[in-house]
């Protein structure tokens, strides 16, 4: 299946500069304000000051809160947030709890209740979890402790009977985004809860705490999450990347920087999605995520790099492991795809080996999406006879919604679901896993819109001889934070090959040098993870359509242009 060229519409003027035509082509108007101080305020979502309630009463009679986490970075940057922000706001007793992805699964869970109860907890406050928990909340209730939600995960039909629930994602709320990662609510959450301890002179004698030094949190798990960019993310994101570029951060988080070989003074979101959300996601996916809320939780600085290094290594385990599985599932996915003999593919792909680790199906289900460009899912063994999967999905369609399409279809075939528009998560049992593929391809071939499966490169069209700069790269880092709903521009243009090597440990990145025959100037320029892009064996003077991205490349205290190429020699939809 050919991929083409899209160029994104766009009403701006030629005349405008180029942030502000590339912001009118994703439905801003102007540059943004920046400041914290245009945010919404928080007392618009539902139920956040019942939770500002009880969270404020246990930090004045001094009870035992424990935290709830999730294993994943924004569960694990929610849970870090809400301990540093009790501490400020007075909390005596505080303590987390992650479960184990492999040993306990997802979520708070009875026996999560039951060893919060004996260790004399009163308060339980979930991050990035708790709107399917019923079993959990039902517990904590029958042996009398309080439970405040705080979760951004799409509910079901019912809510638990828990004492609160902060989740922008309940419908009939006025809160202006739903798209909050799990970082973003506890955010919300705390500082209500900071308003209602200012109310009742807690903080009477001394100055207000501030919250804005939990914004590195924000910006790591927001981008992590890859939840949509809309407006108020894209502050939250802009403000913490602030912070930590002037080194107003997180002991811990600054080790990961480090450790991840990243220019603290120019981080960028690329950076935290790239360089230290693996590194900190690789012990939930692996191990165990309290490794990875020590590291962001450290002061002291050789704490804090010890914890770095030992998810830097748990890391480089699970992009072994990742690596074994993704050449599996493509050579599966192949191999299906060649027994078609040219016949549709399947709107949805589903692959299962039972020496797969769990914790990395959703990292392979996201590869196969790429390639195929269609929804995939993974599965690995789990426990007790059952598969734990993992499913990525393609714009267009909302894998959630797909999977609770199967579940009315065949009730009880998913024990547990849920997620997001593109990506979720599920069990099923072993044994119908062969109900589960047509099912599959059914739910999604019936919510499909008729082009979504053809792989499209949406770009900003071409850039003008002027723009073509190291200027203009870094302007578009600037006007940051790109990403989910948001995307990074990407340009496409005909260039001549001058000049090309493949580079890096692996041979799998290419070196090239192109010439702007408009201009006559030659850019270095990078295809990362595409030594295969298709140029022959001697490329020079070979002319062909890119697709790339500005970079401003720094290196040893230099600065200069080059292109980031995504693709090659792609024909440009008319």
């Amino acid at each position: 299946m050919n991929t083409i060229i899209k160029r994104r519409p766009n009403t701006a003027s030629e005349n405008l500069p180029l942030i502000e035509r590339l912001f009118c082509a994703r439905g801003v108007s102007g540059i943004e304000a920046s400041g914290l101080s245009d945010i919404p305020p928080f007392d618009t979502l539902h139920g956040i000051h019942d939770a500002a309630t009880l969270i404020a009463d246990a930090i004045e009679t001094g009870r035992h809160i424990r935290i709830i986490g999730d294993y994943d970075v924004d569960g694990a940057t929610s849970t870090a947030l809400v301990y540093r922000a009790l501490a400020l706001l007075g909390a005596k007793r505080v303590s987390f709890a992650v479960p184990n992805r492999i040993t306990q699964g997802y979520g708070l869970s009875p026996a999560l209740v039951q060893d919060a109860a004996r260790d004399e907890a009163r308060l339980l406050i979930t991050v990035d979890n708790g709107i399917s928990a019923f079993e959990g909340v039902d517990t904590a209730r029958y042996l009398g402790l309080q439970v405040v939600i705080t979760d951004h995960h799409l509910p079901g039909e019912r809510l638990p009977n828990a004492d609160a629930i902060v989740n922008p994602a309940i419908p009939g709320q006025d809160f202006p985004s739903r798209s909050l990662a799990g970082v973003g609510v506890a955010f919300y959450v705390m500082a209500a809860a900071r308003a209602e301890l200012d109310s009742r002179g807690a903080f009477a004698g001394r100055d207000k705490p501030s919250l804005s030094s939990l914004l590195d949190l924000v910006a790591l798990g927001t981008v992590a999450d890859v939840v949509k960019l809309d407006s108020l993310n894209r502050t939250l994101v802009r403000a913490g990347l602030r912070r930590i570029r002037h080194g107003m951060t997180a002991t811990g988080l600054r080790a990961l920087v480090d450790v991840a070989g990243r220019d603290i003074t120019h981080l960028s979101e690329t950076d935290l999605a790239f360089g230290v959300a693996p590194r900190l996601n690789a012990a939930g996916r692996l191990d165990d995520m309290t490794l990875g809320i020590e590291c962001l939780l450290a002061t002291d600085t050789e704490q804090a790099r010890c914890l770095a290094g030992l998810l830097d290594i748990t890391n480089q385990r699970r992009r072994e492991i990742e690596q074994t599985m993704r050449a599996e599932a493509l050579a599966e996915c192949e191999n299906l795809l060649d027994s078609l003999n040219n016949e549709t593919p399947p709107p949805g792909l589903c692959v299962f080996q039972n020496d797969w680790h769990e914790g990395v199906v959703g990292l392979v289900a996201g590869k196969l999406k790429e390639r195929f460009h269609r929804p995939a899912v993974a599965f690995a063994p789990g426990a007790d006879g059952m598969l734990k999967g993992s499913a990525r999905s393609i714009p267009g369609i909302h894998i959630r919604d797909v999977l609770a399409d199967i579940e009315s279809r065949s009730p009880g075939l998913l024990p547990k679901f849920g997620g997001h528009a593109m990506a979720a998560g599920l069990s099923i049992d072993a044994e119908r896993l062969d109900t589960f593929r047509p099912l599959w391809e059914t739910a999604i071939a019936e919510r499909a819109d008729p082009h979504a499966f053809e792989p499209v490169i949406l770009t900003d069209g071409e850039l003008a001889p002027d723009d073509l700069s190291l200027a203009s790269a870094i302007d578009i880092e600037a006007a940051g934070p790109w990403g989910q709903g948001f995307p990074e521009p990407l340009f496409d243009g005909e260039f001549t090959v001058t000049g090309a090597r493949i580079i890096g440990k692996e041979g799998n990145h290419l070196r090239l040098d192109l010439l702007d025959p408009r201009s006559g100037k030659i850019f270095p320029s990078v295809a990362f993870n595409h030594a295969d892009i298709g140029l022959d064996d001697d490329p020079r003077g070979q002319s062909a359509r890119f697709v790339y991205r500005l970079s401003a490349n720094r290196f040893r205290g230099d600065v200069s242009l080059q292109l980031m190429v995504e693709a090659y020699d792609l024909p440009v939809a008319p």
